[in-house]
C-alpha cells in the first residue's frame, strides 16, 4: 500500500479566466510540497468544491462573475475557518482591494506576482502566515486621504486613543503595511529575528488586532503611516 503524504498543502484554485488557472496551476505544481487539488470558474462551484475537499489553502480571485471573491472568502471561513485564502485582485481595481481587507483572507496577492513568490506565500499562510503584497499596500494608502497628525505617539492636543507605539514600533509598522516578514524587518532594522517578531507581536496587542494584515488595514485607515 502506498504511503499518503502529510506534508503536501493543497490547494483549490477559484478564478473565471481559464489562462489564469492554468498558470497558477503550473506554478503551484511544480513544488513537491504543494498540489493543486481543484479549479472552479465560479464562487458557487467553489465552494462546493472546498467544502468537499476542504483544502489548506483556497487561491481566489476577487472578481468573479457570480458571487464575488470577498463574499465567496467569508463563506469560505463560515465552512471551515481554518482553510486559508489568499485573494488574488488585479492593479485596476482599488475599491475592491479596498473592500477585500476587511474579508478574512489571510494574503492579498496582485495576479502577476512571481511564481516563485507565491509558492512562497501559500507555504507562508498553510502555517497561519499573513501576508500583504507591498503594491496592494501602497494602493490602500493611496485611497485613504493623509492627515496631518500621521505620529502614532500621543502628544499634548492629540487624541489620547491614539495607539501608543514606540518610535520602534512605528519604524516596523511601516515594514508590515509594505508586507515584509519578520526576516527582512530584522535585515533593515539590523536586529534579530527573534527581536523583530517580539515588536510585532507589541504592535498587534496594542493595535487590538488579531494578525499582521488587520494590523496593515487598521494603520491605512486611521492614517498611521
Amino acid at each position: 500500500m502506498t504511503a499518503v503524504k502529510t506534508d503536501t498543502i493543497s490547494v483549490v484554485i477559484v478564478e473565471d479566466f481559464k489562462l489564469t488557472r492554468v498558470g497558477l496551476r503550473c506554478a503551484l505544481n511544480a513544488n513537491e510540497d504543494i498540489e493543486v487539488i481543484g479549479e472552479c470558474e465560479n464562487a458557487n462551484d467553489g465552494l462546493t468544491m472546498i467544502a468537499n475537499q476542504v483544502p489548506d489553502v483556497v487561491l481566489m480571485d476577487l472578481g468573479l462573475p457570480d458571487i464575488n471573491g470577498i463574499e465567496a472568502t467569508i463563506k469560505v471561513k463560515e465552512i471551515n475557518p481554518n482553510i486559508k485564502v489568499v485573494a488574488l485582485t488585479s492593479h485596476d481595481r482599488e475599491e475592491e482591494v479596498i473592500a477585500a481587507l476587511s474579508s478574512g483572507a489571510t494574503a492579498y496577492c496582485l495576479k502577476d506576482i512571481d511564481p516563485h513568490k507565491l509558492a512562497d506565500v501559500v507555504r507562508d499562510v498553510a502555517t497561519g502566515v499573513c501576508w500583504l503584497d507591498p503594491e496592494i499596500a501602497q494602493m490602500a494608502l493611496n485611497a485613504f486621504p493623509k492627515t496631518d497628525n500621521i505620529g502614532l505617539l500621543p502628544s499634548k492636543g492629540q487624541d489620547e486613543n491614539r495607539v501608543p507605539l514606540t518610535e520602534r514600533e512605528f519604524e516596523v509598522l511601516k515594514h508590515l503595511v509594505a508586507g515584509k516578514s519578520n526576516t527582512e524587518i530584522a535585515k533593515e532594522l539590523i536586529v534579530s529575528v527573534h527581536t523583530a517578531k517580539a515588536h510585532v507581536c507589541s504592535i498587534l496587542q496594542k493595535m487590538c488586532v488579531n494578525d499582521r494584515v488587520q494590523a496593515a488595514v487598521k494603520a491605512v485607515k486611521e492614517g498611521l503611516v
